[in-house]
């Protein structure tokens, strides 16, 4: 074994970390997931901890990814949050549908999943689509689009 470097080691002409392991990209995605969809619910932390008979550190650790969340502790969560296991997965990085996309099938972008699982992207959804009259909606959007400086060729 040889150091190349403080934080990384060759073992077997294979570098590894030997420092801080950063979290698994499909943790941090079901992680976020689960924030999300607490979120939605209007669920805290602790609630949910205590629905899974864990503490709310415990779901800070599994929604930042920092934990991975076993078989048996994601079917528990997908049960309390009133979701099947498969939508902890949705949009997860290098999980692909089977077979091909059509164009309405496209994966929505990282930076618009992203916004959404924020506590600001929740309430404007949530305040969004409680508007009935679709003419209000769209003055909505055209009024957050000139906020926002985006002209419709931009859309």
């Amino acid at each position: 074994m040889t150091t190349s470097n403080a934080s990384a080691l060759i073992i077997d002409g294979a570098p590894t970390m030997a420092s801080k392991k950063q979290p698994n990209p499909i943790d941090v995605h079901v992680g976020s997931r689960v924030r999300l969809r607490r979120m939605m619910l209007g669920m805290s932390q602790e609630k949910l901890g205590e629905s899974l008979g864990i503490t709310f550190q415990q779901i800070q650790k599994y929604e930042k990814g920092t934990n991975r969340i076993g078989a048996s502790r994601i079917q528990h969560i997908s049960r309390v949050l009133s979701v099947p296991v498969s939508f902890f997965f949705d949009g997860a990085p290098g999980v692909s549908a089977d077979g091909p996309r059509g164009i309405g099938d496209a994966e929505p972008p990282n930076y618009l999943v992203d916004f959404l699982a924020t506590t600001d992207g929740i309430q404007l959804n949530k305040a969004f689509v409680r508007i009935k009259d679709a003419k209000l909606r769209r003055r909505v959007i055209d009024l957050v689009r000139a906020m926002a400086g985006i002209g419709d060729d931009q859309a």
